[in-house]
């Protein structure tokens, strides 16, 4: 995953106020419970050392989140006065977390959102199509196609020699209304990138609006039974197979990450693993991915400056590179600040995977002499 969204707090100095609440909307006492786990943050901010006018802010953001139904999240970053980042939560946090320092704590968010996949999900029948299209950092667009062509759109039986005519004529609308349907799908998905195209809908106007995307999305077309736009329609079904197939492209990418891991590594080119060597790696600004178990309860620490590459694991390393003033924090607090700020990625791995070192490990953009690989 990129990490362009974190790009906004980092852009600004600290020290940040992070909290993550679970503002689940699923009971009676929703209002009371939220304004509960909000005192509990607020309580421990101020213990922090948080200011006051930090804290209205994050008070104002956290009980004035929608109110939408069932288990929610979201979480919150925000300095000097200001909230900077709010990102509503799926789910609400594995665990509350209230916390004030130099760095914003964003690896649970990151860890919780996941891959972010671009997609877009259409449902077609004869007459047109409604199209969802879900780019990078979750920004929806919504369009709604009513196809240019209305006489005939259903089959008839007249009966006689004409049948046929009617009956070709039918299908002839419906195959320039699903064209319709797909120009403005092949738009959506371009604006937002899409890796997963989930088509839904008419059986017999899906085949249509498929053959008429250009090849480069119809390769990327999930197709499915689920889903149609009469109103009333459930649309869970179609939600789980979306799902599905963004997380099924999420694992793809995770897989093709360790592969060309394992590929570096064994050659011993331009892969490096271990903290020390990470974060080595990061100095020169030579990660292009790095694989992170995700480890809520890891206690390893880093030095760092104002600058996202200064980093290090010796705070005398960093007065050398002419850094006033090292402050102690998260290492993964450090690790994702210098990759949003050189535009690496970050892939998350399982904790079974024994030749990643110390939980964290580096694709390189070059090797040279002085990598250390360990």
């Amino acid at each position: 995953m990129y990490l362009s969204m974190l790009h906004p707090v980092y852009d600004r100095p600290g020290p940040w106020a992070s909290v993550y609440l679970d503002t689940s909307h699923d009971t009676e006492d929703a209002a009371k419970a939220l304004e509960l786990r909000w005192r509990s943050a607020r309580e421990a901010l101020t213990a922090a050392g948080c200011d006051n006018d930090t804290l209205t802010a994050v008070e104002t953001a956290a009980l004035s989140t929608p109110n939408r139904s069932g288990q929610r999240g979201v979480a919150l970053f925000a300095a000097h006065g200001e909230v900077v980042l709010q990102q509503p939560l799926d789910a609400p946090p594995r665990r509350p977390i209230a916390e004030f320092g130099p760095l914003p704590h964003a690896m649970p968010m990151v860890a919780q959102l996941g891959e972010q996949i671009p997609y877009v999900c259409v449902v077609i029948d004869h007459a047109g199509g409604d199209i969802t299209a879900v780019g990078s950092g979750q920004l929806v667009r919504e369009h709604t196609v009513k196809g240019s062509a209305n006489y005939p759109i259903r089959k008839v039986k007249p009966g006689g020699w004409s049948q046929s005519h009617y009956q070709n004529a039918a299908e002839e609308t419906w195959r320039r209304n699903a064209g319709d349907v797909a120009s403005a799908v092949a738009g959506l998905a371009e604006r937002c990138a899409a890796e997963v195209i989930v088509v839904a809908g008419d059986p017999r106007s899906r085949p249509m609006l498929v053959g008429q995307l250009p090849e480069r999305w119809r390769e990327r077309v999930v197709e499915t039974d689920a889903g149609q736009r009469a109103a009333g329609a459930d649309p869970a079904i179609l939600d789980d197979v979306t799902i599905q197939a963004v997380a099924e492209r999420a694992a793809a990418h995770e897989q093709d990450i360790l592969d060309r891991y394992r590929t570096e590594r064994g050659r011993d080119a331009a892969a490096c693993t271990g903290l020390p060597a990470v974060v080595a790696a990061l100095q020169r600004g030579q990660v292009d991915t790095v694989l992170l178990i995700d480890d809520p309860s890891s206690t390893d620490h880093l030095w760092v400056g104002s600058g996202p590459l200064e980093l290090s694991h010796d705070q005398a390393e960093l007065r050398a590179m002419n850094v006033a003033h090292p402050q102690r924090v998260r290492a993964d607090a450090a690790v994702i600040r210098a990759l949003a700020c050189s535009d690496g990625r970050l892939v998350l791995v399982g904790p079974d995977e024994d030749d990643i070192e110390g939980g964290i490990a580096a694709l390189l953009h070059y090797a040279d002499a002085s990598t250390r690989r360990r």
